[in-house]
């Protein structure tokens, strides 16, 4: 399958294009888009380039199991991201109790009920670049993310089961103005 493309219409709405599947709305981070090499921790933007959907995380007690050919974990009460830039485990997976800052994917918002870690600062981790940049489900009354780009729960089901083993999402530079 062909790149799935992030997409903005006119009135400034985002749209994720998979293939020849229907446009899903998306939405993504607070400050907008930023160019890869300028993102930063906590900035609220989402990266510009291609960025590979490495790995499904999903919770299968609301779930069930997930159709998808992208390795996938199930998430527990006992699953967080690490975002903080001085610990060895920057922009990965950690098991909690976890003692320096970070995110914990067992929600109630329904922001994490399927979420994608995307190749964004992952191959090293550069400190303070940006974490936990994923693909997720649009929490309950949300209007923007952190960072991430995310889709209706139903819409992000669907995608995954029409994606490739190394499917990626682009996110291309004109949608910077």
């Amino acid at each position: 399958m062909p790149d799935w493309c992030l997409d903005r219409d006119k009135a400034g709405h985002y749209w994720l294009q998979a293939g020849d599947l229907v446009q899903r709305r998306a939405i993504i981070g607070g400050a907008g888009v930023i160019a890869a090499d300028g993102k930063r921790e906590g900035d609220m933007a989402t990266p510009v380039g291609r960025w590979a959907l490495r790995h499904l995380y999903y919770r299968q007690d609301l779930l069930g199991s997930v159709d998808t050919a992208i390795p996938a974990s199930v998430i527990t009460p006992h699953c967080g991201w690490c975002d903080d830039p001085a610990h060895q485990d920057y922009n990965c997976h950690v098991t909690l109790p976890f003692a320096a800052s970070h995110e914990v994917m067992w929600r109630d918002d329904g922001a994490y009920d399927l979420v994608v870690m995307l190749g964004f600062n992952d191959a090293p981790p550069i400190a303070g670049r940006g974490s936990a940049i994923f693909l997720h489900c649009i929490a309950d009354g949300k209007t923007s993310t952190a960072g991430c780009v995310a889709v209706e729960r139903d819409d992000l089901i669907t995608l995954l089961g029409h994606a490739d083993a190394d499917q990626y999402l682009s996110i291309d530079r004109r949608l910077l103005s």
